[in-house]
């Protein structure tokens, strides 16, 4: 008993006989035979009891104590082999890793396919959805049909045409009953006009009668003036007796629209009264009808005085609405009259309402101080015209080509007729004579020779004026002039 007592615990017993002499010998050989042994814990210690946990509601404790003496044997079990072992517990390197790996984050993965798709969990019945029960729709927005139709140019083109169809006896009625939901105030305007091209003003005026009869289509000045200038263009406007209380009363659109029609028709003369007797009621037309009539009167030689008084209208009005098209078209009539200062005027105009001119309004310009025989301000446009990168058309380079020529310039001549015929262009032959011109005052003969080859190819025949010329520079050559 004292062995085995001394072998489990050798403090207490070198304690119990510490006053003991004779028992020194036996405590010290087995208290330095234990010192190796790791010193252990008590079992309240090694295992601290943990707080009692609320019971179950789930747990039947009549079974619970049934089980308990099988869990304490257990547990005794399992702290007799770990007294028994006496080493320490090891941990595999996955398994720490595992571990750290639920503080770091997410759990590494073992090797293989990591983008492995899991299959979707099967239907189950109480969740379909039966298929007689309506589907939710996607519902789309789109514009009405109404706004689809009256602002649609295609739609009511088509429907000039489908009037143009019908025949000699039918009415428009039987198409624009259709379209009667569809249409508002103005979108019958462009089917009138259109009808006005196709060379139809009777359909023209029935579409319009029809109008007339619709409460929410009439009145419409739009409607109104697009009639009224199909019907002045074809000359099927009755004009009113009273003519200035016809202008007094009606509006600035439909006086404009009846302006425009007569213009484009050629009555010249109507159109000339209407503006005139608008301008003496007070009443101011837009300024792009005075260039419209401008130049129409300018084809006619016999119209001229009729021009400057145009002119000098145009002159005194402030709001000034010119496109570039109109510009050009004064500044041409212009050229024929000799009215110099009035190109320079619109010009100017045009240049300082902020728009950048055309190839076409650069060889007017260039054209008009040619004509007046101002070379090197013409000189100045061609450099300009350069400058802001405007591609050459072919009258720009007849002209430059002239006025090289004027100015006796025989490199930048030759030049620009290379580049004439480098962009694609056929030289006329008013080009190829001013150009054996100035190879004969320069007395190139051989030049004018080749240019000479080039007008026979080109299907031309020379003037009796140049072949004279050039058989007498022939003759001063064999001479030796």
């Amino acid at each position: 008993m004292d062995c085995a007592f001394l072998g489990i615990n050798p403090i207490l017993f070198q304690e119990s006989f510490a006053g003991n002499g004779n028992g020194n010998g036996r405590v010290s050989p087995m208290a330095r035979s234990n010192s190796n042994t790791r010193r252990r814990l008590p079992s309240n210690l090694r295992y601290p009891r943990r707080t009692k946990l609320p019971p179950d509601l789930g747990i039947n404790h009549l079974l619970k104590n049934t089980t308990e003496p099988s869990s304490q044997t257990e547990f005794k079990e399992a702290e007799a082999e770990e007294e028994e072992d006496g080493e320490d517990i090891a941990w595999e390197a996955d398994e720490i890793e595992a571990i750290s790996s639920l503080f770091q984050g997410r759990i590494p993965q073992k090797p293989g396919k990591l983008d492995r798709q899991r299959p979707l969990p099967l239907p189950l019945p109480y969740k379909l959805r039966p298929l007689g029960l309506p589907r939710p729709k996607k519902h789309v927005k789109m514009a009405p049909i109404c706004d689809q139709v009256y602002k649609n140019p295609n739609a009511l083109v088509g429907l000039a045409r489908e009037i143009r169809s019908l025949g000699a006896d039918e009415d428009v009625g039987l198409i624009l009953n259709k379209w009667v939901p569809f249409l508002r105030k103005g979108s019958l305007s462009m089917t009138i006009r259109e009808l006005g091209h196709m060379g139809l003003p009777d359909r023209a005026l029935q579409t319009f009668s029809w109008a007339q009869k619709q409460p929410h289509l009439f009145p419409d000045d739009r409607l109104l003036a697009s009639a009224v200038e199909v019907l002045a263009r074809n000359h099927e406007l009755k004009l009113p007796f009273n003519l200035d209380k016809f202008t007094s009363l009606a509006s600035r659109g439909v006086i404009e629209a009846m302006a425009r029609g007569f213009i484009k028709g050629g009555s010249l003369h109507l159109a000339w009264k209407l503006i005139f007797i608008a301008k003496n009621s007070g009443r101011k037309l837009d300024t792009s009808v005075y260039a419209k009539l401008i130049l129409k009167l300018g084809k006619n030689p016999d119209k001229h005085r009729l021009i400057g008084t145009l002119l000098d209208e145009l002159g005194k009005r402030v709001d000034l609405n010119l496109t570039q098209q109109d510009c050009t078209a004064i500044m041409k009539v212009c050229i024929r009259l000799g009215r110099f200062e009035v190109v320079e005027s619109v010009y100017d105009w045009f240049r300082q309402s902020g728009h950048d001119p055309s190839v076409v309004m650069y060889t007017t310009l260039i054209h008009s101080r040619y004509s007046e025989k101002k070379y090197r301000e013409a000189l100045a446009v061609v450099w300009e015209m350069e400058a802001s990168n405007c591609p050459f058309d072919f009258p720009a380079y007849r002209v430059t080509v002239k006025l090289f020529v004027a100015l006796n310039d025989l490199p930048r001549a030759v030049r620009y007729f290379s580049k004439l015929k480098e962009a694609g262009f056929s030289p006329t032959y008013d080009v190829y004579r001013d150009l054996i011109k100035m190879y004969m005052v320069s007395g190139r003969q051989a030049k004018c020779r080749d240019v000479c080859k080039e007008v026979e190819i080109a299907g031309f025949k020379l003037d009796k004026e140049t072949m004279s010329q050039l058989l007498q520079l022939e003759s001063e050559k064999r001479l030796g002039f």
